[in-house]
């Protein structure tokens, strides 16, 4: 067994206007279905509620820096191959995702963590030239690419 050296790890889950919103979601489909039958609305809503909250949970991306990789969603690359890194408040992540976005980033966004780090990619057989990553604690990401 292989021990693995973690050294940032954050699941991006949504903040409590997204849960909130499961909730209002539930609500929604108990109210539309309340004339037909009381029980099945409840039941419904609790449901579509449930259900909401998981496809939440299952689909929030991980940033992760561990045994010298980055992994940022589904997305993976050697902390080697990595150029600086710069961690971007609100300001800079929304000038970034605008007017100063490359069409070739990679890009690991969640409308709800607003900050974020913008790390240059220097590998030559690839022609993403950064990748931005959303994430609530960027200076500890920045902290961890550069160990």
């Amino acid at each position: 067994m292989t021990a693995t050296t973690l050294t940032f790890h954050e699941r991006l889950l949504p903040g409590p206007g997204g849960w909130l919103g499961t909730v209002g979601l539930g609500a929604i489909a108990a109210i539309a279905l309340w004339p037909v039958h009381a029980a099945a609305a409840v039941a419904t809503g609790l449901l579509v509620c449930v259900g909401s909250a998981v496809a939440l949970a299952a689909t929030s991306p991980v940033v992760e820096v561990s045994d010298g990789v980055l992994r940022a969603g589904s997305a993976r690359v050697p902390v080697t191959l990595l150029g600086s890194a710069e961690a971007l408040d609100v300001a800079a992540m929304r000038h970034e995702l605008g007017p100063g976005l490359d069409a070739r980033a990679y890009v690991c966004l969640r409308a709800w963590a607003r900050t974020g780090v913008r790390v240059a990619l220097d590998d030559p057989a690839d022609p993403t030239p950064y990748w931005l990553v959303s994430t609530r604690r960027p200076e500890l990401l920045v902290q961890a690419l550069r160990n």
